[in-house]
């Protein structure tokens, strides 16, 4: 399919390592890029404390050649918000390549819809997936099962379940 570019945040890179199906971005997404701050949090600590699927992340990433961009400076506006560091780069590289952000965090989330960023989370890349044939109804509902079930994702299973619903009602 390879829609328009996006930039990612740390919970979708995550979740979808996590799940083992990085790959979607691939298909999904012309280009995918992420910052230092999110390629920090998600591959760096991730594998420093022995998480598999920062180590599945990093191998993707590098096969992939997709590298980590440099933020020099976040706009104060957007400095001042509650964030963390990732969500704050992140929001600010949108900013700047106008494209679609793909983050989980709400709060985040919220922010970036401030300055009329467009965003998706795990959920809507999945979703996005299943419209685009990549995979089938009976994946789609074992993804957002995956999500309900696992305390290593944070994603309300109430949401999940409404979403699920949604798309295949």
């Amino acid at each position: 399919m390879n829609s328009d570019a996006v930039v990612i945040n740390a919970g979708p890179l995550m979740a979808l390592s996590k799940l083992n199906i990085l790959h979607l971005l691939k298909a999904l997404y012309r280009k995918v890029e992420f910052t230092r701050g999110v390629y920090d949090e998600v591959v760096v600590e991730g594998m420093r404390r022995g998480y598999d699927d920062a180590q599945a992340l990093h191998l993707f990433l590098e096969q992939e050649d997709w590298q980590p961009t440099a933020i020099e400076t976040i706009p104060v506006e957007l400095a001042e918000a509650a964030l963390d560091q990732g969500e704050l780069e992140s929001i600010a590289l949108t900013m700047l390549r106008g494209r679609l952000l793909l983050m989980d965090e709400e709060r985040g989330r919220t922010e970036a819809q401030k300055r009329g960023i467009t965003t998706k989370g795990t959920l809507g890349v999945l979703i996005a997936a299943y419209q685009a044939d990549l995979i089938t109804a009976n994946q789609l509902r074992f993804y957002f099962d995956q999500i309900s079930e696992r305390a290593d994702i944070w994603i309300s299973p109430a949401l999940c379940q409404r979403l699920l619903h949604e798309v295949l009602s």
